[in-house]
């Protein structure tokens, strides 16, 4: 079943509808949208019932929710679907089920697929099936170089297409001279964002501070512990969850961001997080520790300052620099701000994100 029209009629295969942390995804489905390229979106599942993205409403009307089911099961919900309405390429978001059941739908079309991998995507398949998926995609494409590793060491170079960060949602501003300096970290209160090493180095940092740590999540009770144990509850607060439009405020509020991401105890681990690109977007020094994709955007000593994994004792020293600098913070938040503008504009990413599936699926 193809198209009527040159380009491709591409639908998109999501994990999950609407899903909080998955800005990049639906920034990208909605590129494909104004780009004439969008044909259906369909998710497996619901999303995780926080406050959705307000960008979110442009796509809603185009989203369906599958009946739950296996691979077969949810292929054949998509094909009754999407029959009739000029399918020619099926993309799935994210290289586990939704990679499985696109195939699965182009195969009953006979029109090509491909998907995108993201972090921990490519390690819930094994090797084996995730090069036999890959060698029959038109396009597989990966976000950051931690993905592209996985799909290379199952023997497919995939096409690289970094994300981005709306700058205009983001903007640059100059901290305001705070007294203690504050620090932000945002994230889910979960292993692998790294935030009882951040608690440990915060408890041995012997420079004045504050800490905002926004997000919610299930490991919330242990680091309520762990401050409480650090006797860090004048300095640290756990702020919640906040809303897309509430977040840049608190990046206009901080004068550092701390991104402590951790290889959690499944291997589980980020790509390149979104804090990170919106922290530069806002013209904010980041500390981060050096793992997966975040050395792609944060350049040691030029955009901010990398440390490794779980080490407290390093990220301490890393924060009490940045403390007894703000000089050093602005220059680093001005470069971390021009790296934003000229190689993660969110305009400029889609748009390639775009032209890739366009040449693929075309």
């Amino acid at each position: 079943m193809s198209s009527s029209s040159s380009r491709p009629g591409i639908a998109v295969i999501l994990s999950g509808w609407p899903r909080v942390s998955e800005s990049f995804a639906l920034n990208e489905v909605l590129a494909l949208h104004r780009a004439g390229l969008l044909a259906a979106v369909l998710a497996l599942k619901t999303g995780d019932g926080g406050i959705p993205h307000p960008a979110a409403a442009q796509l809603a009307p185009m989203v369906e929710i599958l009946p739950p089911g296996d691979v077969s099961a949810q292929a054949e919900a998509a094909v009754s679907r999407l029959d009739g309405i000029g399918v020619s390429a099926v993309h799935g978001y994210f290289a586990h089920a939704p990679a499985a059941v696109a195939a699965a739908v182009a195969d009953k079309f006979g029109v090509p697929y491909g998907f995108s991998v993201h972090a921990l995507d490519a390690r819930k398949v094994s090797k084996q099936e995730l090069g036999d998926r890959a060698r029959r995609a038109a396009v597989v494409v990966t976000c950051n170089e931690d993905a592209a590793a996985e799909v290379q060491a199952a023997g497919i170079r995939p096409t690289l297409v970094r994300h981005g960060v709306d700058l205009a949602a983001f903007p640059a501003s100059r901290p305001a001279e705070h007294d203690p300096v504050e620090l932000l970290a945002v994230g889910r209160l979960v292993e692998k964002k790294g935030f009882d090493v951040l608690l440990d180095a915060l408890s041995r940092l012997d420079r004045p501070y504050r800490l905002r740590l926004v997000g919610d999540g299930p490991l919330r009770p242990r680091l309520e512990a762990t401050i409480a144990a650090h006797r860090l509850a004048d300095r640290v607060e756990l702020v919640g969850r906040c809303t897309h439009a509430t977040l840049p405020d608190y990046y206009a509020g901080a004068d550092v961001v701390v991104v402590p991401s951790v290889v959690d105890s499944t291997g589980d681990r980020d790509g390149l997080p979104n804090v990170v690109l919106e922290s530069m977007a806002s013209q904010r020094p980041v500390v981060a520790s050096a793992v997966a994709a975040i050395p792609a955007a944060v350049r040691d000593g030029v955009t901010g300052t990398l440390v490794p994994p779980r080490d407290p004792d390093a990220l301490a020293g890393a924060l009490a620099a940045l403390i007894d600098s703000p000089g050093r913070r602005a220059q680093l938040g001005r470069a971390a701000r021009r790296t934003a503008e000229t190689e993660f504009g969110l305009d400029r990413r889609t748009g390639q994100f775009c032209r890739v599936l366009e040449r693929a699926y075309g």
